[in-house]
Protein backbone atom coordinates (compact mmCIF):
# COMPACT_ATOMS: atom_id res chain seq x y z
CA UNK A 1 0.00 0.00 0.00
CA UNK A 2 1.35 3.40 -0.99
CA UNK A 3 1.64 5.79 1.96
CA UNK A 4 2.77 8.85 -0.01
CA UNK A 5 0.78 9.83 -3.10
CA UNK A 6 2.50 11.84 -5.84
CA UNK A 7 1.00 14.29 -8.34
CA UNK A 8 2.51 17.09 -10.44
CA UNK A 9 1.21 20.35 -11.90
CA UNK A 10 3.40 22.84 -13.77
CA UNK A 11 6.66 21.69 -12.14
CA UNK A 12 5.21 21.55 -8.61
CA UNK A 13 5.36 18.03 -7.16
CA UNK A 14 2.74 17.36 -4.48
CA UNK A 15 3.50 14.64 -1.96
CA UNK A 16 0.45 13.67 0.08
CA UNK A 17 0.81 11.71 3.29
CA UNK A 18 -1.81 9.04 2.68
CA UNK A 19 -2.26 6.96 5.82
CA UNK A 20 -5.54 8.35 7.17
CA UNK A 21 -6.35 5.24 9.19
CA UNK A 22 -3.72 6.30 11.77
CA UNK A 23 -3.89 10.04 11.10
CA UNK A 24 -0.71 9.97 9.00
CA UNK A 25 1.36 8.95 12.00
CA UNK A 26 5.08 8.77 11.32
CA UNK A 27 5.67 5.04 11.06
CA UNK A 28 8.86 3.38 9.86
CA UNK A 29 7.22 2.73 6.49
CA UNK A 30 5.83 6.25 6.01
CA UNK A 31 9.12 7.94 6.94
CA UNK A 32 11.00 5.71 4.52
CA UNK A 33 8.55 6.24 1.68
CA UNK A 34 8.51 10.01 2.18
CA UNK A 35 12.32 10.09 2.16
CA UNK A 36 12.34 8.18 -1.14
CA UNK A 37 9.76 10.51 -2.69
CA UNK A 38 11.76 13.56 -1.64
CA UNK A 39 14.92 12.07 -3.15
CA UNK A 40 13.14 11.44 -6.44
CA UNK A 41 11.78 14.99 -6.53
CA UNK A 42 15.18 16.46 -5.72
CA UNK A 43 16.81 14.57 -8.59
CA UNK A 44 14.09 15.33 -11.16
CA UNK A 45 14.89 18.43 -13.28
CA UNK A 46 11.19 18.74 -14.05
CA UNK A 47 10.40 19.61 -10.42
CA UNK A 48 10.76 23.25 -9.33
CA UNK A 49 9.17 22.93 -5.85
CA UNK A 50 7.54 20.33 -3.59
CA UNK A 51 4.28 20.67 -1.68
CA UNK A 52 3.91 18.38 1.33
CA UNK A 53 0.27 17.83 2.25
CA UNK A 54 -2.09 15.10 3.48
CA UNK A 55 -5.26 13.11 3.03
CA UNK A 56 -7.80 12.90 5.83
CA UNK A 57 -8.31 15.44 8.59
CA UNK A 58 -4.77 15.28 10.03
CA UNK A 59 -1.51 16.42 8.47
CA UNK A 60 0.36 14.16 10.89
CA UNK A 61 -0.33 12.98 14.43
CA UNK A 62 3.39 12.58 15.15
CA UNK A 63 5.26 9.34 15.79
CA UNK A 64 3.32 6.12 15.30
CA UNK A 65 3.31 4.70 18.84
CA UNK A 66 2.79 1.18 17.49
CA UNK A 67 5.64 1.39 14.96
CA UNK A 68 7.81 4.42 15.79
CA UNK A 69 10.80 5.18 13.58
CA UNK A 70 14.15 5.38 15.36
CA UNK A 71 15.00 8.99 16.24
CA UNK A 72 17.93 8.87 13.81
CA UNK A 73 15.49 8.26 10.93
CA UNK A 74 13.36 11.26 11.88
CA UNK A 75 16.45 13.46 12.18
CA UNK A 76 17.56 12.30 8.72
CA UNK A 77 14.14 13.07 7.23
CA UNK A 78 14.00 16.56 8.73
CA UNK A 79 17.54 17.29 7.53
CA UNK A 80 16.69 15.97 4.07
CA UNK A 81 13.82 18.47 3.76
CA UNK A 82 16.03 21.32 4.92
CA UNK A 83 18.94 20.38 2.64
CA UNK A 84 16.79 19.64 -0.40
CA UNK A 85 17.94 22.02 -3.19
CA UNK A 86 14.32 22.90 -3.99
CA UNK A 87 11.74 24.73 -1.89
CA UNK A 88 9.46 22.51 0.17
CA UNK A 89 6.07 23.91 1.18
CA UNK A 90 3.68 22.50 3.77
CA UNK A 91 -0.03 22.64 2.95
CA UNK A 92 -2.22 21.91 6.00
CA UNK A 93 -6.00 21.62 6.07
CA UNK A 94 -6.36 19.67 9.30
CA UNK A 95 -4.64 18.91 12.58
CA UNK A 96 -0.90 18.76 13.33
CA UNK A 97 0.47 17.13 16.44
CA UNK A 98 3.89 16.43 17.98
CA UNK A 99 6.32 15.13 15.34
CA UNK A 100 4.09 16.49 12.58
CA UNK A 101 5.15 19.94 13.74
CA UNK A 102 8.75 18.93 13.07
CA UNK A 103 7.84 18.28 9.44
CA UNK A 104 6.08 21.64 9.33
CA UNK A 105 9.10 23.46 10.75
CA UNK A 106 11.51 21.77 8.34
CA UNK A 107 9.58 23.11 5.34
CA UNK A 108 10.68 26.43 3.85
CA UNK A 109 7.14 27.80 3.65
CA UNK A 110 4.11 26.59 5.61
CA UNK A 111 0.49 27.44 4.92
CA UNK A 112 -2.63 26.24 6.72
CA UNK A 113 -6.35 26.75 6.64
CA UNK A 114 -7.81 28.74 9.50
CA UNK A 115 -9.55 25.68 10.93
CA UNK A 116 -6.27 23.78 11.38
CA UNK A 117 -5.15 23.03 14.94
CA UNK A 118 -1.74 22.35 16.45
CA UNK A 119 -0.31 20.86 19.65
CA UNK A 120 2.99 19.64 21.05
CA UNK A 121 1.52 16.66 22.88
CA UNK A 122 4.81 14.98 23.84
CA UNK A 123 4.78 16.03 27.51
CA UNK A 124 1.33 14.50 27.92
CA UNK A 125 2.65 11.03 27.08
CA UNK A 126 5.86 11.35 29.09
CA UNK A 127 8.41 12.41 26.46
CA UNK A 128 9.75 15.70 25.06
CA UNK A 129 9.80 17.36 21.62
CA UNK A 130 13.47 16.47 21.27
CA UNK A 131 14.59 15.89 17.67
CA UNK A 132 11.86 18.10 16.21
CA UNK A 133 13.43 20.98 18.13
CA UNK A 134 16.28 20.95 15.60
CA UNK A 135 14.26 22.91 13.01
CA UNK A 136 11.80 24.42 15.48
CA UNK A 137 14.03 26.31 17.92
CA UNK A 138 15.91 28.33 15.26
CA UNK A 139 12.69 29.34 13.49
CA UNK A 140 10.00 29.88 16.11
CA UNK A 141 9.40 32.42 18.86
CA UNK A 142 10.95 31.05 22.07
CA UNK A 143 8.34 32.53 24.46
CA UNK A 144 5.46 31.05 22.50
CA UNK A 145 7.24 27.70 22.16
CA UNK A 146 7.79 27.58 25.92
CA UNK A 147 4.05 27.63 26.55
CA UNK A 148 3.20 25.20 23.78
CA UNK A 149 6.01 22.77 24.64
CA UNK A 150 5.37 22.74 28.39
CA UNK A 151 1.57 22.51 28.45
CA UNK A 152 0.67 20.45 25.38
CA UNK A 153 -2.28 22.82 24.82
CA UNK A 154 -4.02 22.93 21.47
CA UNK A 155 -3.69 26.21 19.55
CA UNK A 156 -5.09 27.58 16.33
CA UNK A 157 -3.64 28.67 13.00
CA UNK A 158 -3.46 32.35 13.96
CA UNK A 159 -1.36 31.45 17.03
CA UNK A 160 0.78 29.12 14.91
CA UNK A 161 1.49 31.96 12.51
CA UNK A 162 2.34 34.34 15.37
CA UNK A 163 4.66 31.69 16.82
CA UNK A 164 6.53 31.38 13.53
CA UNK A 165 5.30 27.88 12.69
CA UNK A 166 3.32 29.11 9.70
CA UNK A 167 4.11 31.51 6.89
CA UNK A 168 0.45 32.21 6.24
CA UNK A 169 -3.04 31.00 7.07
CA UNK A 170 -6.30 31.58 5.27
CA UNK A 171 -9.81 30.20 5.02
CA UNK A 172 -8.80 28.73 1.64
CA UNK A 173 -5.21 27.52 1.90
CA UNK A 174 -4.92 26.97 -1.85
CA UNK A 175 -5.81 30.58 -2.54
CA UNK A 176 -3.06 31.62 -0.12
CA UNK A 177 -0.54 29.33 -1.80
CA UNK A 178 -1.37 30.35 -5.36
CA UNK A 179 0.82 33.49 -5.56
CA UNK A 180 3.64 31.74 -3.68
CA UNK A 181 3.72 28.86 -6.14
CA UNK A 182 3.50 31.24 -9.07
CA UNK A 183 6.52 33.10 -7.70
CA UNK A 184 8.49 29.86 -7.43
CA UNK A 185 7.58 28.89 -10.99
CA UNK A 186 9.01 32.21 -12.18
CA UNK A 187 12.27 31.76 -10.23
CA UNK A 188 15.48 30.29 -11.65
CA UNK A 189 16.22 26.80 -10.26
CA UNK A 190 19.87 27.46 -9.37
CA UNK A 191 18.98 30.78 -7.77
CA UNK A 192 16.30 29.08 -5.67
CA UNK A 193 18.79 26.46 -4.50
CA UNK A 194 21.39 29.03 -3.45
CA UNK A 195 18.79 31.26 -1.79
CA UNK A 196 17.47 28.31 0.18
CA UNK A 197 21.03 27.52 1.23
CA UNK A 198 21.32 31.03 2.70
CA UNK A 199 18.06 30.69 4.56
CA UNK A 200 18.77 27.27 6.08
CA UNK A 201 22.40 27.75 7.13
CA UNK A 202 21.59 28.52 10.78
CA UNK A 203 19.09 25.68 11.01
CA UNK A 204 21.71 23.23 9.77
CA UNK A 205 24.15 24.58 12.35
CA UNK A 206 21.67 23.40 15.01
CA UNK A 207 21.63 19.94 13.42
CA UNK A 208 25.43 19.77 13.38
CA UNK A 209 25.67 20.92 16.99
CA UNK A 210 22.72 19.21 18.68
CA UNK A 211 21.46 16.23 16.64
CA UNK A 212 23.44 13.58 18.51
CA UNK A 213 22.41 14.84 21.95
CA UNK A 214 18.74 15.22 21.05
CA UNK A 215 18.65 11.80 19.39
CA UNK A 216 20.03 10.26 22.59
CA UNK A 217 17.52 12.22 24.69
CA UNK A 218 14.64 11.03 22.53
CA UNK A 219 15.72 7.39 22.76
CA UNK A 220 16.13 7.64 26.54
CA UNK A 221 12.75 9.24 27.11
CA UNK A 222 10.83 6.86 24.84
CA UNK A 223 12.20 3.90 26.82
CA UNK A 224 11.40 5.41 30.22
CA UNK A 225 8.72 4.14 32.65
CA UNK A 226 6.77 7.40 32.32
CA UNK A 227 6.69 7.09 28.54
CA UNK A 228 5.45 3.52 28.79
CA UNK A 229 2.66 4.66 31.11
CA UNK A 230 1.87 7.67 28.93
CA UNK A 231 1.69 5.71 25.68
CA UNK A 232 -0.34 2.92 27.29
CA UNK A 233 -2.77 5.47 28.69
CA UNK A 234 -3.06 7.13 25.28
CA UNK A 235 -3.81 3.85 23.54
CA UNK A 236 -6.29 2.90 26.27
CA UNK A 237 -7.94 6.35 26.07
CA UNK A 238 -7.44 7.14 29.76
CA UNK A 239 -5.48 9.66 31.82
CA UNK A 240 -1.92 8.65 32.72
CA UNK A 241 -1.17 8.02 36.38
CA UNK A 242 0.50 11.40 36.96
CA UNK A 243 -2.56 13.53 36.15
CA UNK A 244 -3.68 15.41 39.31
Amino acid sequence: MTLVARTRDRAVETLSLDSPHNRNALSVALVGELADALTDAAEDPGVRAIVLTHTGNTFSAGADLKDPPPPEALVALLRQIIELPKPVLARVTGHVRAGGLGLLAACDIAAASTDATFAFTEVRIGVAPAVISLPLLPRADPRALARHYLTGERFDAAQARATGLLTTCAKDVDTALEPILEGLRRSAPDALAETKRLLTARVLEAFDRDAADLTALSARLFSSPQAREGMTAFLERRDPAWVV
